[in-house]
């Protein structure tokens, strides 16, 4: 058996389960409404099947309301991924502040370039007139 968390990563992993979570995150949708964008890809059973991993996975509810079967996103499936992932944000957040606190000791303050004037004979005017 799974922890939580692998089971969520391993239903993220998959575009097409992707997909059907981001159509839940604008509302509820039956198993049909969900299965239409990928009908010219794959079975209606592939997609169902693609549905109890999010199901398993706790990111989707499904209900029962005599032939329609309403799907839902749940939130507090991606809670445990979220979780996870934030000491990690906060770890490159710190080590991006920490670089650019270091690059601003090390970076030379910009002065302008000095300006090269180039040298005329004098008393020549080269065949110009003034």
């Amino acid at each position: 058996m799974q922890d939580a968390l692998s089971q969520t990563f391993q239903a993220l992993a998959d575009p097409t389960r992707r997909a059907i979570l981001a159509r839940l995150s604008k509302g509820e949708a039956s198993v049909g409404e969900l299965a239409e964008p990928f009908l010219n890809e794959m079975s209606l059973p592939a997609v169902t099947k693609h549905l109890k991993v999010l199901e398993n996975a706790g990111l989707v509810l499904k209900g029962r309301n005599a032939q329609f079967r309403p799907c839902q996103l749940n939130g507090d499936g991606l809670r445990v991924a979220a979780n996870w992932m934030e000491q990690y944000r906060v770890f490159w957040e710190e080590s991006f502040d920490r670089l650019e606190a270091y690059l601003k000791t090390v970076a030379a303050p910009s002065r302008p370039k000095p300006r090269i004037e180039s040298k005329k004979p004098k008393g020549k005017s080269h065949g110009r007139k003034k």
